[in-house]
């Protein structure tokens, strides 16, 4: 980078965006193409390769986060490294390669404008460098393309939608020119045998991003995809870029989640609060989950209240807000760790609350099965996303155990307390309804 392009990059690390665009204005039209392409400046964080000795960047992040910009990037860094180098450029089908790669807004075309003495032939379907680097187009789709080229680097796009694991095998496989054979890359995650494979080889190095990240995306977007999306399954895949995963044997698939949520909540009759407490002092949470039962005769979860680490005082406080933000009639809190001393520490809070305290003689999932059944048949809806009491549903396991998030289960314990109290009788079945 010449010298103005320099100093104007520190001049503007210094400045508030007003005195920044006044700044750009002052600048030549070659000071300024330079500055756009200070890709270390521009860029955000996640859009930067990890440092370490890794094989494989798996960049997983949400629409529009800048996964194809950072791609782009990151080739023409290793042509500029590596002269004369071979480089693949894989997307999961030819036209996606083409398009989003290479001739998109954010590929490689764009990136270089020109520089590095760039040239795309499409012909042959190749980006030639000014210093002899090459990067060809592959499909995903067409796996015996990659079993004979050799490469130093490769790009590989949107590898969650890879039809055929074989490409990513031949592929590496063909990475073994140079001191240094790497792979980026980039997708929206989504749950596939070939993305597990990738995030559990030795010598692949994750990293996320959400949409929210990419600061030049419009305002209005970013919050009219959270207003609708955020929280859900699919929000969290597709704009927070989290890999999720149905456990096996789950008693809630996150299929079954998504199916229960409500568009419209009706009028509740009744409202208790579930309350699983923690068995010691800043250890695990404690599980606060509010639930109505609607004139349909059907449980909404209206609330995830729950709270980590916190004081018995804190937590039965926070238990006591809930109740009062729900108007709840009663709250059904566990008494297996503490006993007398749960009712105590809640009296404490608020003399007036009305407690009603239960023993598990089973355990969690065990507990849990007859309130997923209630789900199963549609009788049970969430309100809106309650993403990490979602999480601990989808982590309970048919026969016992437990694969989700932290140590237990503490919010769907509550969860479960407060729909066995609104739904069910003290053997697990349906408690009639009259009308």
């Amino acid at each position: 980078m010449s010298g103005a392009g320099t100093e104007a990059i520190r001049r503007l690390a210094g400045l508030d965006d007003a005195a920044r665009q006044k700044l750009v204005g002052t600048l030549s039209h070659s000071a300024v193409i330079e500055l756009e392409r200070a890709w270390e400046w521009w860029a955000h964080g996640g859009q930067i390769a990890p440092p370490g000795d890794w094989r494989v960047w798996l960049l997983q992040a949400g629409r529009g986060f800048g996964k194809t910009r950072a791609g782009a990037e990151w080739v023409r860094a290793m042509a500029r490294a590596v002269p004369e180098a071979r480089i693949a450029l894989v997307g999961a089908t030819i036209e996606d390669a083409r398009k989003v790669m290479v001739e998109g807004p954010s590929g490689i075309v764009a990136v270089t404008d020109g520089d590095d003495g760039v040239v795309w032939r499409p012909t042959s379907g190749e980006v030639h460098f000014g210093n002899g680097a090459v990067a060809i187009v592959y499909s995903a789709a067409a796996p015996e393309k990659l079993r004979g080229p050799e490469h130093h680097f490769a790009w590989a796009d949107e590898l969650a939608k890879w039809s055929h694991a074989s490409a990513w095998d031949n592929l590496t496989l063909g990475l073994r020119l140079g001191g240094w054979p790497r792979v980026l890359a980039t997708t929206t995650p989504r749950t596939t045998p070939l993305m597990r494979q990738v995030r559990g080889e030795a010598g692949t190095v994750v990293t996320g991003g959400r949409t929210r990240d990419n600061q030049a995306l419009p305002a209005a977007f970013v919050a009219a995809m959270e207003a609708s999306y955020g929280g859900t399954r699919l929000g969290r895949q597709e704009l927070d870029g989290e890999l999720i995963e149905d456990v096996a044997g789950a008693l809630w698939s996150r299929a079954l989640i998504e199916r229960q949520r409500a568009a419209i909540v009706p009028e509740l009759t009744r409202v208790v609060v579930g309350v699983d407490p923690p068995a010691g002092i800043g250890g695990d949470a404690c599980g606060i989950v509010a639930a109505g039962l609607g004139r349909d005769g059907h449980g909404y979860v209206i609330e995830d209240a729950s709270v980590t680490g916190a004081s018995p005082e804190r937590w039965a406080q926070a238990v006591v807000a809930c109740a009062t933000r729900v108007s709840a009639e009663r709250v059904v809190a566990e008494a297996n760790q503490g006993g007398a001393m749960v009712e105590q520490v809640l009296r404490a809070a608020q003399a007036s609350l009305p407690i009603r305290l239960v023993h598990a003689s089973r355990g969690k999932a065990a507990r849990a099965e007859p309130v997923a059944a209630l789900y199963e048949r549609g009788r049970v809806w969430h309100a809106r996303a309650f993403p990490a009491l979602e999480d601990e549903l989808a982590g309970l396991v048919a026969g016992g155990g437990y694969e989700g998030p932290g140590r237990s289960p503490d919010r769907a314990d509550a969860c479960v307390w407060a729909l066995t109290a609104l739904m069910l009788d003290r053997q697990g079945e349906v408690r009639v309804r009259s009308v």
